[in-house]
């Protein structure tokens, strides 16, 4: 955080001090020819789109399985969505196959395909949907 690379969020129960999770958000460049056709299609023809890099996502041990990551990430869509900057997507590094299929898929996140454990989550599909609470 000191030398602005990313922004660090973390997750408490209101009132305590203890952290449940955190994450970082930093900005990013995803590479058109990595976004799936549908995607690129409504987006301008420019070879790097600006993006939002998800790194460092973590949940205590004692809070996994509680849906707390999902919490995370939501924030984090949010916080991005909310930003004055753009970002077209939001990009997380997957620790493996497992953590790829289970945790990032069913949020929405896509594979990049030279780059399994890259995923996209293009945020366009998401800032009209209940996840962010509008219509």
């Amino acid at each position: 955080m000191r030398r602005q690379v990313a922004v660090c969020y973390v997750l408490c129960e209101e009132g305590q001090q203890e952290i449940l999770g955190y994450y970082t958000l930093s900005a990013f460049a995803i590479e058109a020819k990595d976004l799936a056709a549908d995607v690129v299609a409504k987006l301008p023809r420019y070879p790097l789109l600006p993006a939002a890099l998800l790194g460092r996502l973590a949940v205590d041990q004692r809070y996994r399985g509680q849906n707390r990551g999902r919490l995370l990430v939501i924030d984090a869509v949010q916080r991005v969505c909310r930003s004055d900057l753009a970002a077209m997507a939001l990009v997380a590094d997957a620790l493996n196959e497992r953590v790829a299929a289970s945790f990032y898929a069913p949020l929405g996140f896509l594979p990049i395909p030279d780059r399994p454990l890259r995923l996209y989550l293009p945020l366009g599909r998401i800032r009209s949907t209940l996840l962010l609470g509008e219509e």
